[in-house]
């Protein structure tokens, strides 16, 4: 069964960071891209970023490119987010996802499993 759950969120002011986690386990982590995805309120889910398990490349939405950073600690089955230079249009719930295959994809029907989310919030 797969698991993936976020910790890490929090309010902070713009200009600040916050480093988001994504514990994962039961998956064939070989062959899987990670990603990060994001809601705020009234808005669609949008694709931030994500990651190859297997050799670690990465993919960044042009929003993020820059500021924020994805990464994979094997040893832990984790993945992170690091955000930096947040701003306050970065409020939004936080969620990781998990996809099988190796081409990039930024639509979230593509992706099958779902962590529960974690709330960032940039104050201005």
């Amino acid at each position: 069964q797969v698991q993936l759950v976020e910790s890490g969120g929090g309010l902070v002011q713009a200009g600040g960071s916050l480093r988001l986690s994504c514990a994962a386990s039961g998956l064939p982590f070989s062959s899987y891209h990670m990603a990060w995805f994001r809601q705020a309120p009234g808005k669609e889910r949008e694709f931030v970023a994500a990651i190859s398990w297997s050799v670690g490349a990465t993919y960044y939405a042009d929003s993020v490119k820059g500021r924020f950073t994805i990464s994979r600690e094997n040893a832990k089955n984790t993945v992170y987010l690091q955000m930096n230079s947040l701003k306050p249009e970065d409020t939004a719930v936080y969620s990781c996802a998990a996809k099988p295959g190796t081409l990039w994809k930024v639509n979230p029907a593509d992706y099958r499993s779902w962590g529960q989310g974690t709330q960032v919030t940039v104050s201005s």
